[in-house]
This record gives structure tokens, C-alpha cells and sequence, in this order.
């Protein structure tokens, strides 16, 4: 969506009904979005954030000190949103580093397996809805234990088919359109499981999963446009 657009969009959905929590704006209604089937009312028409970016928002803000500490930070943050970036980006009491294969936000060019960081550096680190793209995600979990600094913090969400016991995956599946019908978009190479928040715990991470939505109030979770039963997986070192 271009800059001009943008918020031309957002004065015309002005309203009371729903309010995206990264900047207090409220609108009559969000937009949709999604990959072959859409849903209404999930992207925010001023910041374009969905489901998992306020809900994290949420979360950074009213269960950690990230946006309040004095004691400044090490934080790494995978492909980077929009969203969050410029506003992290200001923020005087975090060392804020982004790093991506390709996004030309990244500070750091890099392959998530393997980093050109030193052991035990980053005090936080968010890699969200990445380890799906990637093909050796167990090597990629081990970098981001291996970079994090003892009692860190990690948050890493990912595409959650909580009905699902194991995690599913099928290279033979080679068309793009089916790829994108199964995976839920064409280059996500598997379907998390439940089991995603034990393969993480293999790893060394003491996992938290937590269900944000469940501690706030259903009305509110209506407002923000939050997808209900998203877990959270908080990951600590």
C-alpha cells in the first residue's frame, strides 16, 4: 500500500468500532487479508498490522519492561515489520539490530543459519513468522538459542494450526498453487503442530505458551482484532 494511499484509507474508515493498539487509532473498520481465503477485519488501515502483531504489542507492553526499562538492551529483530520497526528504531533504551536474508530493513545481511554473531549476545531477540520459510529449522532454533544471552528473552510466533498434533511438511508438493492451498502460502516449506513448543524445548528453551488472549477481556479482544487462542511462544535461555 503506497504512502499516499494509506492514510487517505485510514481518514475514510474512521470510527469507534475497532482500535489498532500500536498507535490508539480506531476505525469503523479494519481491512481484509490473507492468501486465498480472506479474513474481514484484520488489517489495521493506519499502522497495517494484523492479529499477531498487536497481540504481541499487547503483550510487550503490559507483561515485560521492554518498552520501560532504563537498563538498556541487546535486541535483534528478524525481517523486521514495518510496524514495529520505525518505532523500535526510536527507542532509547534498547541496542537495536535487524537482521534478514534480504529485507533492506535489515542492518545485518544474514542466514538465520548461520549467524555472524558471537555467543550469549543479544538480551532479546523476535524472529517472527520466519522458522516456517525455512528448511532446517532445527539448525536455525540452535542459532537463535546460541546468540541469546543467559535469562534472554526470545519471541517466536509462527502460522499455529493448533488442531494439529505434529508438525506437517512434504517437499514432494512442488506446485505453487497447492503449496500455498496446504502450507497456507507458497514458500512455507511446513505446518507447525503443537508440537512446535516441545521441538523448541529440545532445543534448550524454557517455552512459555502463552495465551494472551485468554487474559484479556473478550470485548477488548473484539476491539483489537485479535485471533482468539493465538499462543504466544516466549522463549527463555
Amino acid at each position: 500500500m503506497s504512502i499516499v494511499v494509506r492514510p487517505i484509507l485510514a481518514f475514510l474508515l474512521k470510527g469507534n468500532r475497532f482500535t489498532d493498539p500500536i498507535d490508539g487509532k480506531s476505525f469503523r473498520m479494519f481491512l481484509p487479508y490473507g492468501y486465498g481465503n480472506q479474513r474481514n477485519n484484520v488489517l489495521s488501515p493506519s499502522t497495517l498490522s494484523l492479529e499477531r502483531h498487536r497481540l504481541l504489542w499487547l503483550y510487550l507492553q503490559n507483561e515485560t519492561d521492554f518498552f520501560t526499562t532504563t537498563e538498556k538492551k541487546k535486541v535483534l529483530h528478524f525481517a523486521p515489520e514495518q510496524e514495529f520497526y520505525k518505532r523500535f528504531k526510536k527507542q532509547t533504551n534498547i541496542d537495536y539490530t535487524t537482521t534478514d536474508l534480504l529485507s533492506p530493513l535489515a542492518d545485518v545481511k544474514a542466514d538465520i543459519c548461520n549467524l555472524p554473531f558471537e555467543d550469549n549476545t543479544y538480551d532479546i531477540i523476535f524472529c517472527n513468522h520466519v522458522l516456517e520459510h525455512i528448511p532446517d529449522d532445527t539448525k536455525a532454533m540452535q542459532e537463535l538459542y546460541r546468540v541469546l544471552k543467559p535469562n534472554g528473552m526470545g519471541i517466536f510466533q509462527i502460522p499455529q494450526d493448533l488442531s494439529r498434533a505434529t508438525t506437517f511438511s512434504d517437499d514432494a508438493i512442488i506446485d505453487q498453487k497447492e503449496r500455498a492451498k496446504i502450507f497456507g502460502q507458497y514458500d512455507h516449506v511446513r505446518v507447525y503442530g503443537r508440537d512446535y513448543f516441545d521441538k523448541l524445548r529440545s532445543i534448550g528453551f524454557k517455552v512459555i505458551e502463552e495465551d494472551y488472549t485468554s487474559k484479556i477481556a473478550p470485548e477488548l479482544v473484539e476491539k483489537y482484532c485479535l485471533a482468539n487462542g493465538e499462543i504466544i511462544p516466549v522463549c527463555f535461555k
